[in-house]
């Protein structure tokens, strides 16, 4: 897969008539590529991003621009351009921000091409890569159109370590300060189920919120011969992994979507004796935002009703991971703008909300944004190599399709 011929078929850029300046010109297109690759042979797990890290810092400087890393160690922050509301005020106009999120997966990658992971048992699967050269590729251009003075709004580039670790490093970088000053963020997320060359769109909550569940439970055990002198462990067990989600299911509207699901339970070490001990764990999914916040305490108290009516004694280790994605409509129309102005209006689509979880949430806790699908399926193939699966790939088209997307949007975004 290649980029060489990515514009082939791409309208000429235009916005409102004008051409807009900023277009990814065929050097830096190869040069994105390699780069893509470079990190795709050497993924690192979430805060342990120190080789990309330092990649990415390079190339920034060798462009000029002063990136900072964050403080974990991993992960940069770096500001394109200053302005002012140009109307005589003096007013410092907010940043738009762009975030890519920089760490990799623990799984093999078993595709069979030059760029695989060198790392064993770790790869970019989820296009983490590629997330982050995009925003790297928009920002060498949007840095060259700053020391131009055709950049109208200043610039954040934020390169996130660690989305793929409950509660995700974007709690770590706002912390830090990254949305300091910014005024809206942007970002993308690769999907296979979109062609390259076009990105998927939705107002309102785009993922859900995903939050892990582990919860131990104990009895003093006993004979299999009298489970009625004791607290029979396993039935507990069984019990709270089927009627704790049926007890939620008639909880909460069922159209906030919220589901909990057992991936482990244990128990038991022979077939004639009770067990004093038994632990489930799984995850909570959630498609609504005040579901997602109401979900402990509900799950707690369905937890306990189900475990003591059995006799077992319950501890619950609820663990928060992010919220879901909310889509902000001014931002979400910035983003099809922008890729109209570039691609036309058959460039963008709309998509259905994920059950899968992603920590640019936390981020818009603080700020309006909105993340964008982008796609990065071969046009006109029908099967599609999955998120987090060790052969997954991409049309390394979809890279300057970003490009064109966030660089536009800088261009067109509302002060």
């Amino acid at each position: 897969m290649s980029l060489e011929t990515a514009d082939a078929d791409a309208p000429a850029d235009t916005a409102g008539g004008a051409a807009l300046p900023g277009t990814v010109p065929e050097a830096l297109r190869a040069e994105l590529i390699a780069f893509r690759r470079d990190l795709h042979r050497h993924p690192e797990l979430g805060n342990q991003e120190f080789r990309t890290t330092a990649a990415i810092k390079e190339r920034l400087e060798r462009a000029g621009l002063r990136p900072r890393v964050l403080g974990t160690g991993t992960g940069l922050v770096c500001d394109i351009g200053t302005g002012t509301d140009g109307g005589g005020s003096g007013r410092d106009l907010p940043f738009l921000a762009l975030r890519a999120d920089i760490d990799a997966l623990p799984i093999p990658d078993t595709k069979t091409v030059d760029y695989a992971s060198t790392v064993p048992g770790r790869a970019h699967a989820c296009g983490h890569d590629v997330h982050t050269t995009v925003v790297l590729g928009a920002g060498l251009i949007l840095a060259e159109l700053a020391q131009a003075g055709a950049l109208p709004r200043p610039v954040r580039l934020i390169f996130q370590p660690a989305e793929e670790v409950l509660p995700g490093g974007a709690a770590d970088a706002v912390e830090f300060g990254v949305l300091d000053g910014v005024g809206r963020i942007l970002a993308v997320h690769c999907d296979p189920r979109v062609d390259a060359g076009r990105i998927g769109l939705r107002t309102g909550a785009i993922t859900s919120a995903c939050d892990r569940l582990e919860v131990e439970l104990d009895g003093p055990g006993g004979h299999t011969a009298r489970p009625h002198l004791t607290t029979d462990m396993v039935t507990a067990a069984a019990r709270v992994a089927v009627d704790v989600p049926a007890v939620i299911s008639r909880r909460v509207d069922a159209r906030a979507g919220l589901s909990v699901t057992w991936g482990r339970m244990v128990s038991g070490h022979a077939c004639n004796v009770i067990p004093q001990h038994a632990e489930l764990s799984g995850t909570v999914r959630c498609l609504d935002l005040d579901a997602w916040r109401a979900a402990p305490d509900m799950i707690h108290a369905a937890i306990d009703e189900v475990a003591v009516l059995h006799g077992a004694k319950p501890q619950i280790h609820y663990v928060r991971g992010v919220p879901p994605v909310v889509n902000e409509a001014v931002s979400v129309q910035l983003l099809r703008d922008a890729m109209v102005a570039r691609r036309g209006v058959h460039s963008v689509e709309g998509t259905e909300q994920s059950l899968g979880g992603e920590d640019f949430s936390w981020y818009l806790e603080h700020v309006p944004g909105a993340m964008a699908r982008l796609g990065v399926r071969p046009p006109g193939e029908l099967s599609r190599h999955d998120l987090h699966r060790g052969d997954f790939d991409v049309d390394e088209r979809a890279i300057q399709a970003g490009v064109e997307l966030f660089t536009a949007a800088a261009l067109l975004a509302p002060h």
